[in-house]
């Protein structure tokens, strides 16, 4: 059962997943996709990590900017083993997506270097395609957290401009893949599938 949260920058996203994560269960793990690059990356995370800790619910950290997809199914199954022994399997809580695309979007440049521009384009698609398979296959508290970007300019240069797009496809086969949408705007959430327009209502 998956829940997307989107929102942009300081939008108060993290903590309303977190809180939700708090209310499905008992415990959660918290999937990291961040890379440490530089000193204010890694105060960041710590600071993130710090308030986790200090908010009262159980969370087992892993840090995954990779092979989410992997991760995912891993957990699935431990999750299932869990529930067989008649025990409730952690929340699974993914933040960012975002962050998880940019780390593919960068090897997928790495990659044209190497291989033709089509090759690499492939590759990329192949790790967006697992993923959502991945999270349609997974029947647990899943919430995975995002970030809106196409709302501002348009970027100045081509990896921007390809990130921003590829961004806003991921978005749409997460929220379409996932039970509850909410958008986080100033700290208030608000759950966009139940406001959804529907066709046949015309």
């Amino acid at each position: 059962m998956a829940m997307l949260v989107t929102g942009g920058a300081r939008s108060g996203k993290s903590s309303f997943a977190e809180k939700l994560a708090a209310r499905l269960g008992e415990q959660g793990i918290y999937i990291a996709t961040s890379r440490v690059w530089d000193e204010e990356m890694a105060e960041r995370i710590a600071l993130h990590r710090q308030n986790r800790d200090q908010g009262g619910f159980r969370w087992t950290t892993m840090e995954e900017p990779m092979e989410l997809p992997g991760r995912l199914r891993q957990l699935a199954k431990e999750a299932y083993e869990l529930e067989r022994m008649e025990g409730k399997p952690p929340v699974i809580l993914v933040d960012c997506l975002t962050l998880w695309l940019t780390n593919v979007l960068m090897e997928a440049e790495e990659r044209e270097k190497s291989e033709s521009a089509d090759k690499a384009r492939d590759w990329l698609n192949e790790q967006v395609n697992e993923l959502a398979a991945a999270v349609k296959e997974y029947i647990y508290p899943l919430i995975l957290v995002t970030n809106e970007v196409g709302d501002g300019i348009v970027p100045a240069y081509p990896l921007g401009r390809r990130f921003r797009d590829e961004a806003g496809r991921l978005n749409q086969r997460m929220a379409a893949l996932s039970d509850k949408v909410f958008l986080v705007t100033a700290g208030i959430p608000v759950e966009l599938k139940a406001l959804q327009f529907r066709w046949e209502s015309l």
